[in-house]
Formats: C-alpha cells, sequence, structure tokens
C-alpha cells in the first residue's frame, strides 16, 4: 500500500517526458533489484490527486525479504510518496481486477479564511456551504446507475453503469467531507459529483435535481469539475 502527496505529479499512471507515481516506484525498483518492473495500480489518479490508501502489485525475482521491502523502497523515494505496508500476495491476485470497494474523499475548505495547512489537499470555497441540502442531493446516488452526466466527456469506456454504496457528506468545523464508496468510479466522477453538491450548497441547485441530472444523461447537466488537489484516493478494499 502507498500513499503520496499527488500536488507535484502528473499523475499515477507513466506518462511520457512526465513525472508520475508509477514512473517513480518504479525507478526506485529498478536501483534496487536491477530488473525493469512494471506495477500495476487499484486504479489511476490524475494529475494533483492524492492517495492515502493506493494499491499496486509487481512480480520481482529478488531475493529482498518480505520485511524489508518497505524500508528499502521509501528509501529510494522522494518524501512524497510513502510505502506503508508491504505484502505477498499469490500469482492470481491483480491490484485493479480484485477490488471490491473504492473509497474516495473529497477535502473542502469552508472557512472565511483558507486553512494554510490545508492548502495542498483541500479546495477552499469561502461562501457557506447548506450540508444538509448537500446530503439530500448525494442520497439520489446511492445505488447502480448509469453516471453518464457525472463523467468527463474524455471518458473513453462504454459501460458508465456503476455501483455506489454510499455518498456520506460530513462536516468538522471548517471542513467539510464528501466521502465516495463505490465498486469503482469514471473519469473525473467524483469530482464532477463533488462540484454538482457545491452547486447545491450554494443554493443554486435543488437537491432532488440531481435524480433529474441522472437520468439525463448528459454531461452539460452536472456541475463543474472540482479542482483535483482536494481528492484522496482513501481506501481500496478486496473483501465486500
Amino acid at each position: 500500500m502507498v500513499a503520496y502527496d499527488g500536488t507535484d505529479f502528473s499523475g499515477f499512471q507513466v506518462q511520457p517526458d512526465q513525472v508520475t507515481i508509477q514512473g517513480e516506484i518504479e525507478a526506485a525498483l529498478h536501483r534496487l533489484t536491477g530488473e525493469t518492473i512494471q506495477i500495476s495500480g487499484s486504479g489511476r489518479t490524475d494529475a494533483g490527486v492524492h492517495a492515502r490508501g493506493q494499491v499496486f502489485h509487481f512480480d520481482t525475482k529478488s531475493g529482498i525479504p518480505l520485511d524489508k521491502w518497505r524500508f528499502v523502497l521509501n528509501n529510494q523515494l522522494p518524501d512524497s510518496i510513502v510505502i506503508r505496508s508491504v505484502e505477498e500476495v499469490s500469482s492470481e491476485f491483480h491490484a485493479r481486477f480484485d477490488v471490491k470497494v473504492k473509497e474516495y474523499r473529497y477535502c473542502i475548505d469552508n472557512g472565511a479564511v483558507p486553512d494554510v495547512f490545508r492548502h495542498r489537499y483541500a479546495d477552499h470555497i469561502r461562501s457557506p456551504l447548506d450540508v444538509e441540502a448537500m446530503r439530500q442531493a448525494a442520497r439520489h446516488l446511492v445505488g447502480r446507475h448509469d453516471f453518464t452526466s457525472f463523467c468527463s466527456a474524455k471518458t473513453v469506456v462504454e459501460d458508465k453503469v456503476r455501483t455506489v454504496y454510499d455518498v456520506r457528506v460530513e462536516s468538522e468545523g471548517q471542513v467539510i467531507w464528501v466521502i465516495c464508496r463505490g465498486n469503482g468510479f469514471l473519469y473525473n466522477m467524483v469530482r464532477i459529483i463533488v462540484g454538482t453538491l457545491v452547486e447545491v450548497g450554494q443554493g443554486k441547485r435543488h437537491p432532488d435535481e440531481l435524480r433529474t441530472i441522472l437520468l439525463g444523461r448528459n454531461r452539460e447537466l452536472a456541475g463543474k469539475t472540482a479542482p483535483a488537489k482536494g481528492l484522496t484516493m482513501w481506501e481500496v478494499s478486496y473483501e465486500e
């Protein structure tokens, strides 16, 4: 399991001439083993998106003991990428295809004055948001739906049906968390959900509009895409 501050990276997935999380980890593995190793992640976070519980797997012939991997990898990685845990898995395991539940959390700093210690990890919205209205709107998203309206127009997958187990809006002081749990998410899906819920919180939309937006299956019906910096891949589970 790996955590990272995605601010200075062009996302998780390797890209030509770009600094990425995957690229940094694979380079570290090469320095340690001499092998050309390609890792497989549980998901691809975009540029600027963070992770607390990203999971990846890889194969190696290295003789490095299992209990040493975390230490030696962290010594090879920048401070913004931290290996939290390492375990041996069966050859059949796949970090992406075996995922049962993914949890993302979006952080909104809703104070009149932004918290300087959160500016890399939260979107600051100065005007007070109606959290209860956002909660009412979020309920419409729970269940199995076609989320065409809540994914980027650049999404290439044809099947846009996903099951969302929970969307919660929680308030802690001046911080508002939007917590989304589901079996998978489309490109920019969580950020578009958040952007739409924010418009509800600002009084620009009625909470019941979320159902109409879902049924419309049109990206233009939903709100803006929330900034990447507020989003964190929080947890990945391989059990129902």
